[in-house]
């Protein structure tokens, strides 16, 4: 009894001397990471069995314990715990350097959905792109200088969930464009991004929205706005006559052009007969023929228009400008600028409304993309989100209602103000009314090769360039045939080709 009492507390005496050693090992170690903690609690359950102690009682007497010591070679290569407890940490940094080392706060963040208006002009759209201008390259520089997002974050937005709702191209503008990632909850946010962005980039608010959400794919539908000069819809004003005969060189037809008039006005009338036309895009259908690279068999091709509709004219610098709205889930490339000129060929009698019809089928057509300039992204729309989690009590409805103002302000400030500017000053929509004659509106020649881009921008940026060409010579043949006749030249003669040729760079960019 007495010898079973004595033995117990010999073990008992060695547990605890093997937790201290256990603990002085594991002491710097703990210190550097904390997942060694559990180690430590996992060895002080072993110094209670038997088996371990003996291990630890042989190898004490046969090898003690060999340790690293590192660069510190005052300290002899085998000794015991208790002594290594004695001795001062290693450390490769001084004192000095490590208490001038600032520590790292760290901020807590929350999942945030942050609403955002920008002008397109000058900028590459929206999507990051290493080396280009884009929107997103101002936002996330503005981030990591106001402190809110790290160096990893900027390099790697992905490592903050970053995620744009839509992604607009080239020229394209957005009132209510949304954007979500991780960002601290706390503090004037939102000032302090603006603080460093251009002006023409604005974040207007934030709000907080669950863990998952993402602001691309929680999207139900999406409203783009195109903004034009009503003299688009003059349908007395063909584009192009048929050739006709000069009687200075019989054998050489000339081109005559009937330019738009800036001075037209829509009437009632006509504003309804546009909306009939424009009509005929709702509902589902197979969009391949208003997208490149797309089969007629892509199940993807399938998109649904939930309205289109052209609102009433406003002058502006005495031109008179429309504004048309279209809804629907979801966009492809250049879709919403080929209904745009889709719809103008027909309201201007180039083609008729059978065409629309005829787009929804597996044949390749010819049609016309409308100049980027006016198109907006108007708003993103979460309706399912909102019921789901919009009263929930922890997050609020993305609708936004309470900035409409300020949002107004901006958008009259910077992006239609911007669009009338441009469109004066360029006269985009005026120069590209001419080429319309030159699309077939029918069949493509390639459709027999499905295999082959027929949308590829090298060739229509070609074909723009190419048919450009004709109309100016044509004009310039009749200016000179008709000199007196200004109301049929152009004022500005050859400068169209290069201005044109410009914007047939850029055609394939908007949305």
């Amino acid at each position: 009894m007495v010898r079973e009492t004595t033995e117990r507390t010999e073990r008992t005496e060695l547990s605890k001397s093997i937790i201290v050693d256990l603990a002085t090992s594991l002491h710097y170690t703990a210190s550097c990471n904390r997942k060694y903690v559990s180690i430590f609690n996992i060895g002080i359950s072993l110094t209670k069995s038997r088996w371990f102690q003996d291990l630890y009682l042989h190898l004490k007497r046969s090898m003690k314990i060999v340790c690293a010591v590192g660069a510190d070679k005052s300290v002899p290569a085998v000794m015991s715990m208790t002594e290594i407890s004695r001795k001062r940490p290693l450390c490769t940094d001084s004192v000095d350097e490590v208490s001038k080392t600032p520590k790292l706060e760290r901020v807590k963040r929350k999942k945030m959905a942050v609403l955002m208006s920008y002008s397109g002009a000058g900028y590459l759209g929206m999507q990051r792109n290493p080396g280009r201008k884009t929107i997103e390259e101002e936002l996330l520089t503005a981030m990591k200088s106001a402190n809110l997002i790290t160096e990893e974050a900027f390099e790697h937005p992905q490592e903050i969930q970053f995620q744009r709702a839509a992604r607009t191209d080239k020229g394209v503008s957005a009132a209510r464009q949304i954007v979500s990632l991780k960002l601290p909850s706390d503090g004037p946010v939102v000032e302090s991004i603006n603080k460093h962005l251009p002006s023409q980039i604005r974040v207007i608010g934030m709000k907080r929205v669950t863990k998952g959400f993402n602001s691309k794919t929680a999207c139900d539908a999406r409203t783009y706005s195109y903004m034009l000069p009503t003299y688009a819809f003059d349908e007395s004003m063909k584009s192009l006559e048929e050739p006709v005969m000069t009687n200075q060189d019989p054998k050489t037809p000339v081109l005559t052009t009937a330019l738009p008039k800036e001075d037209f006005r829509l009437s009632s009338e006509a504003l309804e007969r546009v909306n009939e036309v424009l009509k005929l895009f709702e509902g589902t259908h197979n969009f391949h023929n208003f997208t490149s690279r797309k089969k007629p068999m892509d199940p993807s091709a399938q998109r649904y228009i939930m309205s289109m509709k052209c609102g009433e004219p406003e002058i502006c610098e005495n031109v008179e400008f429309a504004t048309i709205t279209v809804k629907g889930q979801s966009f492809m490339l250049h879709q919403i600028r080929k209904m745009v000129g889709l719809a103008i060929a027909v309201i201007r009698g180039l083609t008729s409304v059978e065409t629309i019809v005829k787009a929804w089928k597996p044949e390749r057509l010819d049609i016309p993309i409308a100049p980027s300039l006016g198109l907006v992204l108007e708003e993103v729309h979460y309706d399912k989100y909102n019921r789901k989690f919009g009263s929930d009590g922890m997050h609020d409805s993305l609708t936004w209602a309470e900035y409409e103002e300020e949002i107004a302000e901006f958008k009259k400030k910077y992006i239609s103000s911007m669009i009338i500017k441009t469109e004066i000053e360029e006269k985009s929509m005026l120069n590209w009314l001419p080429t319309l004659p030159f699309h077939s509106f029918d069949i493509r020649e390639q459709n027999i090769n499905q295999e082959s881009d027929d949308d590829s921008e090298e060739s229509r940026a070609l074909g723009t360039e190419t048919c450009l060409g004709k109309v100016c010579s044509g004009i310039n043949n009749l200016s000179s045939v008709h000199s007196s006749d200004s109301s049929q030249g152009h004022p500005s003669g050859d400068s169209n080709v290069n201005e044109e040729q410009s914007e047939g760079k850029c055609v394939h960019n908007g949305q």
